[in-house]
């Protein structure tokens, strides 16, 4: 018989994305699959380019655009009304990019338009990589 406590785990995993960028991440590795370039950071470019591709798979009924259900908690109610600038209440991938860049920006502590393994673990990181995988 499976206990309350096993079932639990068993649902919240499997509500969990099973991307190899997820799996990184929990290993505190993201930079090896978001680093096309293998220079060791994470450039905004690379980011983009990642983000882009996560759209494209959010974007399920192909209509251009994501809304708060596509979104599936990757940005809070208060973040999508400020990254909607048509107030359609949807995002474009211009705007989607657009917090993107923003979070990169607010990631990159130091300034140096490149992302380590240790900006992308901290909490300006990690909002940023729940738009990038």
């Amino acid at each position: 018989m499976t206990s309350r406590r096993t079932l639990l785990l068993i649902m919240a995993a499997a509500m969990l994305p099973a991307t190899d960028l997820h799996a990184a991440s929990r290993r505190g590795d993201p930079v090896k699959l978001l680093d096309t370039d293998n220079d060791g950071t994470v450039d905004l470019n690379e980011a983009k380019k990642a983000a882009s591709a996560l759209f494209a798979k959010l974007d399920r009924d192909h209509d251009g655009t994501v809304d708060k259900r596509e979104l599936a908690g990757r940005l809070s109610a208060k973040e999508l009304a400020a990254a909607d600038h048509d107030h359609d209440g949807t995002l474009t991938l211009d705007e989607y990019l657009a917090v993107v860049e923003q979070r990169f920006n607010a990631a990159n502590s130091d300034g140096d338009g490149t992302l380590d393994a240790k900006e992308l673990r901290s909490p300006a990181g990690r909002a940023l990589l729940r738009l990038l995988a």
